[in-house]
């Protein structure tokens, strides 16, 4: 089984986020998406897309864009046209990693044939997956990059996940978990961190046998939280929550940007990229998911710790210069809001203790995709 890496010349940029649609008055989750894909085509051909796993949610794909900006612009664009669906249906846009109460049960999943196949053989766990996120994809030159620059990513795990968390609740309970949907969606059996592969050959005889093994047949792909992504030429990171604005979402994309170009250029400049004990790597996601931006992490081989807070302030401090290079100054620098007003995970908790009920966390996070920026918190 040969893969072809389709290589990328320039670190391009991809997004795709996950919207869903809720009744304005019972704010459960509305499985209308159909509805919004059919007006959304005939209206605004122009926009991509896609249908998901739940019938519920329609994920808003960019084209292939050079900045932070180009693709947030046109996310903004798309929302904008899904939005005017959604208010024609009378339904509210809205997004985080997990909703608070609504019932899986109750939640159909789309007509797909991978769909069918990943629920015949996950049973419960894949039937949970009521679950959002954000997948960032960056071009890459060569596939012999992809896993030194992967296994460079993971150390950054939990840099990532803490200023997306936004999943405390599952079932009408506070989980007190940050991202509660990153305890889910490992569940599923080709779902988690990847392997720290060692070159693009172990990658390909990895893929082998699971096509060999009927894996992939079950599956379509492997769903690793990182993965190459061979038919575009990138590097796919799926770590974040998805994040119920524009303004946040902006922020995690360019982290990712920054870092994926940052590890390249280390290989360009002939030195060794950061890793960690596979060990390390599991702790440090376990402990974002459960503390947000409140985690004490793993930073080295040697097991030195520092709060995931204090290390994302380092971090943005060393990119800096690079995100002016590729026009995300002030998108990185909206990392550091995050720090100061509170993540995602945080507004929702505050809101079910103002007022003792989830329904008013999902308002938050509708009001916050309706302005498009985080609200509360001041």
């Amino acid at each position: 089984m040969g893969i072809e890496f389709k290589r990328s010349p320039q670190p391009t940029l991809g997004v795709e986020w996950e919207v869903a649609l809720v009744d304005p008055e019972t704010r459960d989750l509305a499985p209308r998406a159909s509805e919004i894909l059919d007006i959304v085509s005939k209206r605004h051909p122009d926009v991509h897309l896609e249908r998901e796993f739940l019938q519920n949610t329609v994920e808003l794909v960019t084209g292939i864009c050079h900045t932070v900006p180009e693709a947030i612009a046109d996310l903004d664009h798309s929302l904008s046209a899904v939005k005017e669906a959604a208010d024609e249906l009378g339904l509210n846009l809205w997004t985080s990693g997990s909703h608070p109460f609504s019932d899986f049960r109750e939640n159909p999943v789309s007509e797909k044939g991978s769909y069918d196949e990943i629920i015949a053989r996950t049973q419960y766990w894949g039937n949970q997956m009521l679950i959002w996120g954000i997948h960032v994809h960056v071009g890459i030159s060569h596939e012999d990059r992809v896993w030194p620059i992967i296994n460079a990513l993971v150390t950054n795990y939990p840099h990532i996940l803490a200023i997306s968390a936004s999943s405390p609740a599952w079932d009408g309970i506070d989980t007190g978990y940050a991202s509660n949907r990153t305890m889910l969606y490992q569940q599923l059996p080709t779902a988690g961190l990847p392997y720290q592969f060692q070159s693009w050959g172990e990658w390909v005889s990895y893929m082998a046998d699971q096509d060999k093994s009927g894996v992939i047949n079950h599956t379509g792909s492997m769903h690793f939280d990182i993965r190459p992504a061979s038919k575009w030429g990138t590097i796919e990171v799926r770590i974040a929550d998805s994040t119920s604005n524009l303004r946040e979402l902006s922020a995690v994309v360019a982290l990712i940007h920054c870092l994926v170009v940052h590890y390249d250029r280390m290989i360009d400049r002939g030195e060794t990229l950061p890793t960690l004990q596979p060990w390390h790597v599991s702790e440090n996601k376990w402990r974002a998911a459960r503390y947000g931006l409140d985690a004490e992490i793993i930073i080295s081989r040697d097991t030195d710790e520092a709060m995931v807070q204090d290390e994302l302030r380092r971090t943005i401090a060393q990119l800096h210069p690079l995100a002016a290079e590729l026009g995300c100054s002030g998108e990185l620098e909206l990392v550091l809001e995050i720090l100061e007003r509170g993540g995602g995970y945080e507004r929702q908790r505050r809101e079910f203790e103002r007022t003792g009920s989830w329904l008013a966390a999902v308002d938050l996070a509708c009001s916050e995709m309706e302005q498009l920026r985080p609200l509360g918190g001041e």
